[in-house]
């Protein structure tokens, strides 16, 4: 029998369990992604981030910045030049997230290898 989860809550964010707060703070299609390539090739500026996730729009770039900024997970230092110069690395908090991430990479590695053997098998038999 489970136990029974009362709502809680984190600031603005309500959550009933801690693997959903969990995933609103790094969760979604494109968090992951810029935490990892932050977490790989530490500081960047946004072109570089964009350039590595080529498949994000500058629009969707900027918001899960923000809120991962808001959240504490990524530090934006804007160095007062023309033209302005903005860079983005993990906080501490971040980097605390990283073993999730590489925990996340390897699981996928794992998927890709038995998805391949299955489609392997079905076009043998």
């Amino acid at each position: 029998m489970g136990t029974e989860c009362s709502m809680k809550f984190c600031g603005e964010k309500k959550y009933f369990c801690t693997v959903e707060l969990t995933l609103q703070v790094i969760g979604g299609k494109w968090k992951p992604i810029i935490i990892h390539r932050l977490g790989n090739d530490g500081i960047l500026r946004f072109s570089e981030v964009k350039r590595s996730i080529p498949n994000i729009t500058q629009k969707m770039l900027t918001q899960q910045l923000r809120e991962l900024e808001a959240d504490g997970v990524v530090t934006r230092k804007v160095y007062a030049q023309v033209p302005p110069k903005v860079e983005y690395s993990l906080t501490e908090l971040g980097l605390s997230v990283m073993p999730v991430i590489e925990s996340l990479c390897k699981w996928g590695e794992g998927y890709a290898r038995w998805f391949e053997d299955q489609t392997v098998r079905e076009t043998a038999i």
